[in-house]
């Protein structure tokens, strides 16, 4: 392969298509997306070929596929669009500097809104309660029948799960 022989190359993605495509498709969770990217992985391999030092082929294979699958996934990720609908458009336009803020505050509120399946469901309440539906917690502790200082120390440990399963660039 590494002499440039196309066959040899071509018995190399016959072999081991399958193990990138289950690598990289936890990550992006899409086949669609998990099938280009298994394609430009052996694009990359294939290039990379002179750098390998023939130690764990698969190894190195598997860590360019998971390397080029967070990138895709981060890539789309920036690429995502916030929807505005035409009258907050509209108010755009206004010179006045207060209209940005509340289409921030939309914008954090979807981003939320998009990841609260990957909480643990104690915490996925209280964040939809506190941010998307902009509950005080005095409203939230009396609809869970809780002290204040417990919806506190839930939004407390919600965050920091977050701090800890979520790059900040996701927000």
């Amino acid at each position: 392969m590494r002499a440039g022989d196309e066959h040899a190359f071509r018995l190399l993605v016959e072999r081991y298509k399958n193990s990138i495509f289950k690598v990289i498709y936890p990550i992006l969770k899409n086949e669609k997306d998990a099938e280009d990217a298994a394609q430009e992985v052996f694009l990359k391999i294939y290039y990379a070929l002179p750098e390998y030092n023939s130690q764990g082929l698969k190894t190195w294979m598997t860590r360019i596929a998971v390397n080029h699958a967070i990138d895709m996934k981060r890539k789309k990720q920036r690429q995502k669009e916030i929807t505005i609908e035409p009258e907050e458009f509209s108010q755009l336009s206004q010179s006045d500097e207060n209209v940005v803020v509340p289409l921030l505050r939309k914008e954090q509120r979807e981003l939320v809104r998009n990841r609260l399946d990957e909480m643990p469901p104690n915490y996925r309440e209280v964040i939809y309660a506190y941010y998307i539906t902009e509950k005080s917690y005095k409203q939230i502790a009396d609809e869970q029948r809780v002290e204040v200082k417990t919806v506190e120390t839930k939004l407390y440990r919600a965050r920091s799960w977050m701090k800890k399963h979520w790059k900040e660039d996701d927000f």
